[in-house]
């Protein structure tokens, strides 16, 4: 995984497809604004704004932040989210994304900005491709079956795990 983030972003072409989660789950969300957490270079964030939908991306990388400006539709907020306590947006969100980011803290601080049938999209990359990657003590990687259980107030509506050009592993939760 990339340290230097500013780096990472100055080489990074930004025509890439939303994660899977987004394009397969992201229809199902209400109508409303979407919440992208260490939303990068924007994929999964132009998913939903090309759907019309209003979105508040969230990522530490100042150099993300400014080849992203001026996007229409989309609110840019500056922060790390490692560094508690945090100060999230208040919401209600119809969906909130959390893309190739492992934070496990901050998913049982989400519950609350979710509007009521508002959907928690969660993607990332599975122990079994850290061991793949030969990272295998790496806590940067979903543990097999860890995202079956949603954070307290949400629940399982979707969930899936295996080889996706990776090994990868995805979880829809609902919150009621």
């Amino acid at each position: 995984m990339p340290r230097d983030w500013e780096a990472f972003y100055r080489e990074r072409e930004e025509a890439r497809a939303p994660a899977f989660v987004v394009r397969a789950y992201g229809p199902f969300a209400p109508p409303g604004p979407v919440l992208d957490l260490a939303g990068g270079l924007g994929r999964n964030a132009r998913y939903f704004l090309q759907r019309g939908r209003p979105v508040v991306l969230v990522e530490r990388s100042r150099e993300a932040l400014r080849r992203l400006a001026g996007t229409a539709g989309l609110e840019l907020l500056e922060m790390d989210l490692e560094a508690f306590p945090l100060r999230l947006p208040k919401g209600p969100f119809a969906a909130i994304v959390v893309s190739y980011y492992v934070n496990r803290p901050l998913l049982a601080l989400l519950p609350p900005l979710l509007l009521p049938g508002g959907l928690l999209l969660v993607e990332g990359f599975s122990r079994k491709e850290a061991r793949r990657r030969g990272r295998p003590q790496s806590p940067f990687y979903w543990e097999p079956l860890e995202l079956l259980t949603p954070p307290p107030g949400l629940l399982l509506r979707a969930y899936g795990e295996g080889w996706m050009e990776g090994f990868r592993v995805y979880a829809v939760h609902l919150r009621p």
